[in-house]
């Protein structure tokens, strides 16, 4: 299995680009739960901390992908270190509202402002479809290999932002969420013999990926698994607080992103067959059902034994996380031009960063409302609306595959809004 992922690094430079990827992709994993604890602990109350992280997720939604729009027409490196300016500055200006308590209004402008973050796990991506567009064998493993990059961040990530909110000062995780975006931003711009160059029609492209229909569909399923995302990361800060252990819920939900982790790692490995978007469908499904000992455990049982019970629930629900992005990422790459690779990657990012911010919301709702452990029955039901939503445009997929033989990404075909 390590050959299998040693090749993918035969080319030059790839392990430079994938690994000051993963520095300038920590701050993702490390914002939305950093600025939950944060508030939390400088407002006391969960609803607005939950509010202000969710509109943190809906600006990213909205300008996210146009700034990766930008990347496909004018290339990563002019537009993401402006990008990645814009956010430090609004970071600044949203941890100084916070410890001089400003009025709530003033930590929803800079939230807002962080929406212009950089989506370099796309431009990651993106830049292993253009070395191995030809070879799917490796681009399956890149991708793979890139999804437990994303468990990884997702594992380190709540771990800092939460351990240094709660045992340093309430703005600790935030501000090294920033310190690793600028850095990791400024040494992945540096790499400029792997990026991608400015493709011929990329300027040319008129309208929006959006249109492509099957992209819709992943979307809106990624909407759905967001807010499973959003959902269960605010609550389970909240249940560990109940149980009077509020830091241990880094390390519960660092349990899921390993379990997502390590399958990952296998899936990657596997030289599966089949349709894709079969896999992503089923990957779908059993995101739901995990979320069902996770509901019954946390209104079965209490204290330590229940946050141990929590984390082998996420830790087995995260099994089905990886496996599903991944089908998920190979989706994209088929569906849509080369040329708009990483506006229709960052879509997909799109939904599950609105999903988050729904999640988010409804979880902290939920909880200030009902409780902790009934906070869990929103991630619950985010999983059946995916599989709804998965299951209804499931034809769409099939066919936007078979228009595109199932084979490499389309290079110049314009954007067919009836695939």
């Amino acid at each position: 299995m390590l050959s299998t992922y040693r090749r993918i690094f035969a080319a030059p430079g790839t392990l430079a680009f994938s690994t000051t990827g993963f520095v300038s992709r920590i701050p993702i994993s490390m914002s939305g739960i950093g600025i939950i604890t944060m508030l939390s602990q400088l407002r006391g109350a969960y609803g607005v901390a939950g509010l202000v992280s969710a509109t943190m997720a809906v600006s990213a939604a909205v300008l996210g992908p146009q700034v990766s729009r930008l990347v496909d027409r004018h290339g990563q490196r002019r537009i993401i270190v402006p990008a990645m300016a814009m956010t430090i500055t609004s970071v600044v200006g949203l941890l100084l509202c916070a410890r001089l308590n400003a009025p709530d209004w003033t930590l929803f402008v800079f939230a807002a402002g962080m929406g212009v973050m950089p989506s370099t796990g796309a431009m990651v991506r993106a830049r292993w479809a253009h070395l191995y567009r030809d070879d799917p064998d490796k681009l399956h493993t890149a991708y793979s290999f890139e999804a437990v990059v994303d468990e990884i961040c997702f594992i380190v990530g709540p771990i800092l932002s939460i351990g240094l909110a709660t045992s340093v000062f309430p703005e600790a995780g935030v501000m090294l969420a920033a310190v690793f975006l600028a850095v990791g931003v400024l040494l992945f711009a540096g790499q400029r013999s792997t990026e991608p160059p400015v493709h011929p029609a990329a300027r040319h492209h008129g309208r929006s990926v959006i249109l492509n229909r099957g992209l819709q569909v992943l979307i809106l399923t990624f909407v759905a698994t967001g807010a499973i995302f959003g959902s269960v990361e605010v609550v389970t800060v909240a249940f560990a607080d109940s149980q009077g252990h509020k830091p241990i819920s880094s390390v519960i939900l660092a349990l899921w992103a390993l379990g997502s982790c390590l399958a990952g790692v296998v899936y990657g490995g596997l030289k599966l067959t089949g349709s894709l978007a079969t896999r992503f469908f089923l990957g779908v499904v059993f995101m739901a059902v995990s979320m069902v000992p996770l509901v019954v455990v946390a209104h079965s049982v209490d204290g330590v034994v229940g946050l141990a019970a929590v984390g082998g629930a996420l830790l087995i629900a995260g099994i089905a996380i990886s496996p599903t992005l991944i089908s998920a990422m190979a989706l994209v790459e088929r569906l849509v031009p080369a040329s708009q690779l990483t506006e229709g990657m960052t879509w997909t990012t799109t939904g599950l960063a609105l999903g988050v911010a729904v999640g988010s919301s409804a979880g902290g709702w939920v909880v200030d409302a009902s409780g902790a452990a009934a906070g869990y029955w929103v991630p619950f039901g985010a999983g059946l609306l995916g599989v709804v939503a998965a299951l209804a445009g499931l034809g769409r997929l099939h066919g936007g595959l078979a228009a595109d033989g199932e084979n490499a990404t389309a290079l110049e075909q314009p954007v067919d809004a009836d695939r």
